[in-house]
């Protein structure tokens, strides 16, 4: 059984609304670092009645870096509606008392702003796609495809 090696998987899909506005702020090397807090419910139909019911939320903390923490700075505030795609990830420190801490937060690497459906607004950063007038890296241009 030592030789068993597992599948791994870190990947949180989450939409909730921010309970406070953002907090952003810079390191000594000047990357830009976002820091908020969203709040996320389940939706669940209740089997005696057959009503959608609100679940309990869930507090989840979201860490963003560099690009996207500027624009998330910038267009998110207390109540904004948000997808957050990223991974779990823990941290530990001392408080100035002596105290041992811990938190679980999610690194993201993708946001986008939902602050008006059906209007919604991209903010998010991810891997550039090409674009109509630049060629993809294969060299092939959209109009030569054969689709």
């Amino acid at each position: 059984m030592a030789d068993l090696r597992l599948p791994s998987l870190n990947k949180v899909l989450l939409i909730g609304r921010l309970t406070r506005d953002p907090e952003l702020r810079y390191t000594p090397e000047g990357a830009a670092l976002c820091r908020f807090s969203i709040a996320s419910d389940r939706n669940y139909k209740d089997r005696e009645t057959g009503e959608w019911k609100k679940g309990d939320p869930l507090f989840v903390d979201v860490v963003v870096w560099r690009e996207l923490a500027e624009r998330m700075g910038e267009v998110l505030h207390k109540g904004s509606p948000v997808f957050v795609e990223g991974s779990l990830q823990s941290r530990s420190w001392e408080t100035p008392e002596g105290q041992k801490r811990s938190k679980i937060e999610i690194q993201a690497f993708r946001a986008q702003n939902l602050e008006k459906m059906g209007a919604v607004r991209e903010e998010e950063v991810a891997s550039p796609e090409p674009s109509p007038e630049r060629p993809s890296e294969s060299g092939t241009e959209e109009e030569d495809l054969p689709f």
